[in-house]
């Protein structure tokens, strides 16, 4: 069997298990005025948190 002529450095590792974490993050819609935001997050324009008031947001 083949093995490696070299030992590969940590960096090296680490960057080839880093290149497989890059992920666009997920956008839902918001029902009460239609925006974009992460899904199982406080909207941080309205303050609401499916369907109910959680934040008070100053405008």
């Amino acid at each position: 069997m083949a093995n490696p002529k070299r030992k590969q450095s940590k960096r090296r590792s680490a960057n080839r298990r880093a290149a497989n974490s890059f992920k666009a993050p997920q956008i839902a819609r918001d029902p009460a005025d239609d925006g974009a935001v992460r899904p199982h997050r406080v909207n941080p324009k309205s303050g609401m948190y499916r369907g109910r008031q959680v934040l008070t947001v100053e405008v």
